[in-house]
């Protein structure tokens, strides 16, 4: 079993800052590409940012130089920092990353974690 657990949401004025963490944990061999997603209320669930194992990073256009990616392979897991928050980055945030198991090592699947929220507002 894989489990991504998301931390660091919450309740934060515009123009302040967050940092969430997703913690990969269970049968792991090995990851691949990490990525944010977030959905809004009544919105699609959209990328944000996504990193790569040799640390590649690309982002939304709406969020390129306020939030950034990054990921520690050795704890697989992986952070966003949220910078210059607006009303329009609240969300869920969700966790996906792309996990080769110790159990099924030919294969590589898809994992979400269940979210984390998070709220801008005055």
């Amino acid at each position: 079993q894989v489990q991504l657990v998301e931390s660091g949401g919450g309740l934060v004025q515009p123009g302040g800052s967050l940092r969430l963490s997703c913690a990969a944990s269970g049968s792991i061999l090995s990851i691949s590409d990490m990525r944010w997603y977030r959905q809004a209320p009544g919105k699609e669930r959209e990328l944000v940012a996504a990193v790569t194992s040799g640390g590649s990073t690309n982002y939304a256009n709406s969020v390129k130089g306020r939030f950034t990616i990054s990921r520690d392979s050795a704890k697989n897991t992986v952070y966003l920092q949220l910078n210059s928050l607006k009303p329009e980055d609240t969300a869920v945030y969700y966790c996906n990353a792309a996990i080769r198991r110790t159990t099924v090592p030919n294969n590589i699947a898809n994992y979400w974690g269940k979210g984390t929220l998070v709220t801008v507002s005055s």
